[in-house]
């Protein structure tokens, strides 16, 4: 028998969203909701730690800056996709968490009279991405974690991997999951859940991601009957170190970085000369991408050509007191010393602009469950994202579903019923299916095999040929799912059947990308098309939303709200 917990509410994930949900949810009930906080890492270990350039946020409408321009730019960005009655909740939301962290005492990066800095980022019309350094997301979730510690009310469930989003009824029932330390199997009970787990980035072998962010959540609801949407739309940051993938933040550029191309020249003056490096990220992406195609990169290897990014000109000081992260993992990983040398770049798979469907409050198709950070597709980013909105929407949405989460349970009669059907389905699943299967496959194998897919036919240019190609290769792959093998029969820290797990979360939505992906016959921000080049907003100005069938994803669209601006030609 599988132990037991109950809860009010479940949050999964313990990055910047999950925090800041459980923060959230512990104030507006004045501490009294029962919390159990799930993450299969430990909690600083989240991939949010990673995040460097800064948050965005309108500060100073004094020098120039407004709530308009701000979505203005967010929408403009998102290639005319992002929903635009969501943008605008989220700019005006956005100063009161800087507010906040300033208030529960982040140490923001500081002007010389005091206030708090801001710098300039690509497609920002201002400079308000607000920082501290280049450790942004360390400091955000440090000072998170500091102040949840003066809550009582939150459990930790540290290296738990939950296999299952138990529902019945359309209803939220809870979760199961194994301790990943002693192999037990568990089900956690509970009133409602905010699934804060992140995205999807692992699907791909050049990635910024951590080693932990393999779409679980997003999967686990898909699987459950909650809409995913949007999926073909990644984004691919303009500058991955070669050849680790490592980010170099986009506040190199802030900074006033330059990309060069072999012949030395800066050539974004060719792609985009009103912003030139600032541009947003995939135009800047893909003009890396057509400077190396046309033979002005450099030679890489394994097919990693690539330009420089040059932060020689900003000197030292400037250097060692705004980037000295970037300069640290420069000379580490590559021995390269920005100060004297060019940093070797090309775009990396950064971000995934969809996720689980929620309506403008975080809460999706099912009752009693909320997603919140990139996790989620509210529908702020669209078809591309602007850097340092993705943490600033992890706080925002954050907050926003812990209170709305926490009204829930206050208003919930009773006490969680065990599902006992869907708890047997999730265990025998786990036990009988995966454990149980013998058919030679290897995990590791197949996931190479997934992510060289993703790396060779899922890029920053995109092709009918290569995307059928792929869809092809997603069905092999999933039938050689079904025969794997799991060889470690340990039950304390059983990193093959976690590897296997993860496998099948990123095999899912991988899939529904690529299926998403081959439909969309246009380019439209993170998804461009070499052989439908122009954006057809006649035809395709929707959302694409995938629901889980057993033969495969099951398509179907949806409108963008447009209550402000029309589509224009986007210019920079």
């Amino acid at each position: 028998m599988a132990e037991i917990t109950t809860h009010d509410l479940l949050i999964l994930g313990s990055g910047l969203a999950g925090l800041r949900a459980a923060l959230s949810a512990s104030i507006a009930s004045s501490g009294k909701i029962d919390i159990g906080l799930v993450s299969k890492v430990q909690l600083m270990r989240s991939h949010s730690v990673a995040a460097e350039g800064g948050t965005a946020a309108m500060l100073r409408p004094e020098e120039g800056d407004s709530f308009d321009l701000h979505a203005w730019d967010t929408v403009k960005g998102s290639d005319f996709l992002a929903d635009q009655d969501v943008v605008h909740r989220f700019v005006r939301a956005a100063p009161g968490e800087i507010m906040q962290l300033e208030h529960w005492g982040i140490p923001w990066s500081r002007r010389p009279d005091g206030r708090i800095d801001q710098r300039a980022f690509g497609g920002h019309g201002y400079p308000r991405a607000t920082f501290a350094a280049d450790k942004t997301g360390f400091f955000e979730m440090q000072c998170l974690f500091d102040t949840l510690t003066r809550y009582q009310n939150t459990t930790r469930y540290d290296e738990w991997y939950v296999t299952s989003i138990l529902v019945e009824d359309n209803q939220f029932r809870g979760l199961t999951a194994f301790d990943l330390a002693t192999g037990e199997f568990h089900v956690m009970l509970a009133k409602a859940l905010i699934i804060a787990t992140g995205g999807a980035g692992r699907m791909s072998g050049f990635t910024t991601y951590s080693h932990a962010v393999t779409g679980d959540g997003i999967a686990m609801a898909y699987r459950a009957g909650v809409a995913v949407k949007d999926l073909e739309f990644i984004q691919f940051h303009p500058t991955g170190l070669i050849p680790t993938g490592i980010l170099m933040t986009e506040a190199c550029r802030g900074e006033g970085g330059y990309l060069r191309n072999a012949d030395g020249n800066r050539f974004m003056e060719r792609y985009a000369a009103g912003l030139m490096e600032l541009a947003p990220r995939d135009i800047v992406s893909r003009s890396m991408i057509t400077e190396i195609k046309e033979g002005r990169g450099f030679k890489g290897q394994n097919g990693l050509d690539y330009v420089h990014l040059d932060l020689r000109h900003l000197g030292a000081d400037k250097i060692n007191e705004r980037l000295g992260f970037i300069r640290e993992l420069a000379m580490k990983f590559v021995d390269v010393d920005p100060v004297h040398e060019p940093i070797p770049v090309r775009p990396v798979f950064h971000y995934t602009m969809g996720g689980i469907g929620t309506d403008i409050d975080g809460k999706t198709n099912v009752e009693g469950m909320w997603a919140a950070g990139e996790a989620a597709c509210v529908s702020l980013h669209g078809a591309n994202r602007l850097g340092t909105n993705s943490t600033a929407e992890c706080l925002v949405w954050g907050k926003i579903t812990g209170e709305e989460a926490a009204k829930f349970v206050a208003g919930f009669e009773g006490e969680p019923k065990h599902p006992d059907g869907a708890v047997a389905r999730s265990r025998s699943e786990l036990f009988d299916g995966l454990l149980g299967r013998d058919g030679g496959e290897s995990v590791y194998k197949i996931r190479a095999d997934l992510r060289r897919n993703v790396d060779e036919n899922l890029g920053v240019y995109r092709i009918e040929e290569e995307l059928q190609k792929g869809v092809e290769k997603m069905a092999e792959l999933k039938d050689r799912y079904k025969k794997i093998t799991i060889r470690d029969r340990s039950k304390a820290y059983n990193i093959d059947l976690m590897y296997a797990l993860e496998l099948g979360c990123m095999l899912d939505l991988a899939e529904v990308a690529f299926i998403g992906a081959l439909r969309r016959q246009e380019s439209r921000g993170g998804h461009a098309r070499l052989d439908y080049t122009a954006r057809d907003d006649e035809n395709w100005l929707k959302h694409t939303v995938a629901h889980w069938t057993p033969d495969g994803p099951e398509l179907s669209y949806s409108d963008v709200t447009i209550d402000t601006w029309k589509p224009v030609e986007r210019k920079y």
